[in-house]
């Protein structure tokens, strides 16, 4: 079943019925794959393949002619060393993985905070997508379509219809910390999607994200631990916040990748209230001991 279809199809009405604690695509959900793959290594291009091929390799998730939106964090003016976006070398292997699976077209694009042309080049992803084959481009303010989500604070907002004609979505976060939502990893990461005032959910965070993470459905999240930023986040600027770590954390349950992100950073997944919220409803895993999780190093 492609994307557009299962959407069409599977559209819940509302955040209280029970939903899949994994991946919705049934493929997907019948494997014996581990639920998480921890990959370290110097390098970014080798511990994402590694990660991907844990969990059965990239045509598991990526078809012949399939457009792939691959969604980064762009939000911030800042380059890769101080760990404010998602590491262009991440960006640009998981772009080349889905080519090599026969994808039509990548796409990569976010809603940025500060002036995205800056952020587009001094983040490096724009660069490092475009060598790969990607189509790079800012987000069209015409784009954007006030949707239906019925959740639990957000019922409709506009967002970037793009992902939602895509065939398949990637989510590629960092995971950083966020003075207001603690940490920031593949969850928050949807509010890139999100058109108007963003500043509006603030009052009901943790809430909003969970409701924007079950709109978004990828079919695969790499979470980008290459280097975290440790404090003063989301932003960062210093480098002192930085620590590199040379980890992506790949899996198809959100809740279990930002879960897990929370143990690099001395926290529990329970210690994040969107996390909390989400198993609550059943849309992940929370718990760790209930998962299955490969780590490797190479």
């Amino acid at each position: 079943m492609d994307r557009r279809k299962f959407l069409k199809t599977a559209a819940v009405g509302s955040i209280g019925l029970s939903l899949p604690a994994i991946d919705p695509f049934d493929a997907l959900a019948a494997s014996s794959h581990p639920d998480l793959a921890v990959v370290q290594g110097q390098s970014p291009e080798k511990i994402v393949r590694a990660a991907i091929d844990a969990l059965g390799g990239i045509k598991r998730f990526i078809s012949r002619g399939d457009v792939v939106v691959v969604k980064p964090n762009i939000a911030w003016d800042r380059v890769p060393e101080q760990a404010g976006n998602t590491n262009p070398e991440v960006v640009a292997a998981v772009v080349r993985l889905c080519y090599e699976a026969g994808a039509k077209k990548v796409k990569v694009f976010d809603r940025p905070v500060n002036d995205p042309r800056r952020c587009y080049v001094q983040s490096g992803i724009e660069a490092a997508a475009r060598q790969a084959g990607a189509e790079v481009s800012f987000m069209d303010d015409r784009k954007f379509k006030d949707m239906a989500i019925n959740g639990l604070a957000l019922k409709t907002w506009p967002l970037y219809a793009e992902i939602f004609e895509a065939d398949k979505v990637i989510n590629v976060p960092i995971a950083k910390h966020h003075g207001l939502a603690k940490l920031t990893m593949s969850m928050k990461n949807w509010m890139g999607m999100m058109g108007g005032s963003r500043r509006m959910i603030h009052q009901k965070l943790d809430e909003s994200l969970v409701d924007l993470a079950m709109k978004a459905k990828p079919c695969l999240t790499i979470l980008d631990a290459v280097r975290i930023l440790t404090d003063n986040g989301p932003q960062g600027g210093d480098l002192k916040d930085v620590k590199k770590l040379d980890i992506v954390i790949a899996g198809v349950d959100q809740v279990a990748i930002d879960a897990y992100g929370a143990t690099l950073f001395g926290m529990k997944g329970s210690d994040l209230g969107y996390v909390r919220l989400a198993a609550e409803h059943k849309f992940g895993v929370m718990d760790l001991n209930r998962l299955s999780i490969k780590k490797i190093s190479v």
